[in-house]
């Protein structure tokens, strides 16, 4: 299975038309055709339906285009950074971030880097732990944030300056709001949204036993999403603080948890990297920034 084979079939399904891929790959329909065939011929399995005069991918079309995806940009990757192994003024950064108003910290180091290297080129992808840590140990990432603590056998880590707090969004009008801190009996029987991650880990080490009693709605991994949720009355948002605008006049209000629920945030690297050159220069600006925090 060649590279440019999986560049081909990813063209097809992002089109979902064989004469729009074609053109959009400078290659014949039939050369296409044949390609595709081949690749599904290869793999045993049918990679799309064919309706009318689009395309479709079966389901094992979309587990390919999964994994397509990642090869493709590891092979990309791969290609740029031996062609920047001699280029000091830039190259490729892949960064990974958990949601954090502390990635504030990495962004200005980020700025400050372009300025050494304007060359730099940098990619971020957002996502919780499970999503960031899998794309790390497939080498499509050089750095991740995560929202927890690392595991030290797999990974270096840094802890970013600050940390996060939790709390609860809710309308600027609900009840809740006229309190300075929300305990975890102020929320029994209400309708709670959080992220899966924080539901699992962090509010049961906050509420203890009392867990049982509180009621998850609806899970998101984006917090803005789930704010849209609280301002139709939906339910409270169990999330960090600086991630929605809760400012006056918002129409959402922000009430930190009590007892105090913080969240560290650090960056992290597998224990035995592969770096390019930029991607090492980048760790020494930020072990210079942030100091060995554990």
């Amino acid at each position: 299975m060649e590279i440019r084979t999986l560049r081909y079939f990813l063209a097809v399904a992002r089109e979902e038309n064989m004469t729009r891929a074609a053109e959009q790959l400078h290659v014949t329909q039939p050369t296409l055709s044949k390609q595709i065939g081949a690749l599904e011929e290869e793999l045993g399995v049918k990679l799309f339906s064919r309706k009318s005069f689009s395309l479709r991918l079966t389901e094992e079309g979309r587990l390919l285009r999964a994994r397509a995806e990642d090869l493709v940009k590891l092979a990309d990757r791969i290609e740029g950074e031996f062609a920047a192994m001699d280029d000091l003024t830039g190259g490729e950064l892949y960064l990974g971030l958990a949601e954090s108003w502390q990635i504030r910290h990495l962004a200005r180091e980020v700025r400050a880097f372009k300025e050494r290297y304007p060359g730099l080129r940098w990619h971020v992808t957002s996502g919780d732990t499970e999503q960031v840590t899998e794309k790390l140990d497939r080498g499509v990432l050089d750095f991740a944030v995560l929202a927890e603590e690392p595991d030290r056998m797999k990974y270096n880590a840094l802890r970013l300056p600050e940390a996060d707090v939790w709390g609860v969004v809710m309308p600027e009008d609900d009840p809740l709001a006229a309190r300075a801190e929300v305990r975890a009996e102020d929320l029994v029987g209400l309708p709670l949204f959080c992220s899966e991650q924080g539901w699992r880990r962090e509010i049961p080490r906050w509420c203890g036993e009392r867990m049982d009693e509180l009621r998850l709605e609806g899970s998101f991994r984006l917090s803005y999403n789930g704010s849209l949720f609280v301002r139709e009355g939906l339910g409270y948002l169990l999330t960090l603080d600086h991630l929605i605008d809760t400012r006056p006049g918002s129409g959402l209000a922000f009430r930190p948890l009590a007892p105090r629920l913080e969240a560290n945030m650090y960056l992290v690297w597998k224990r035995q990297p592969s770096f390019t050159p930029i991607a090492r220069r980048f760790l020494e600006q930020i072990r210079a920034a942030f100091g060995e925090n554990a």
